[in-house]
C-alpha cells in the first residue's frame, strides 16, 4: 500500500530531473535550471517534514512515560 511518503520519495527525483529537462529544453542554461529544479524538490521535502510531518500513531504507554522512575535491577 503506497502512502504519502512513498509519493514524496518518488516525486523528489522526478521534479529534479523533469523540471531541469523542461527548463533546459526551453533554453535556460543548465547551471540555472538545476538550482531552480532543486528548489522544487526542497519544497516537496519541506512540505513532507513540516506541513504534513510524520506523527506517532500509537500513544505512549504509561510505563514509557517520562514521569516514572526507572526500575533498579540490583
Amino acid at each position: 500500500m503506497t502512502g504519502y511518503y512513498d509519493y514524496v520519495l518518488g516525486l523528489i527525483p522526478l521534479v529534479l530531473f523533469g523540471v531541469t529537462a523542461i527548463l533546459t529544453i526551453a533554453g535556460v542554461g543548465l547551471t540555472t535550471a538545476v538550482p531552480i529544479a532543486a528548489m522544487g524538490s526542497v519544497g516537496i521535502m519541506g512540505h513532507a517534514l513540516f506541513v504534513n510531518g510524520p506523527v506517532e500513531s500509537q500513544p505512549v504507554a504509561a510505563s514509557q512515560s517520562a514521569n516514572t522512575q526507572p526500575l533498579n535491577a540490583d
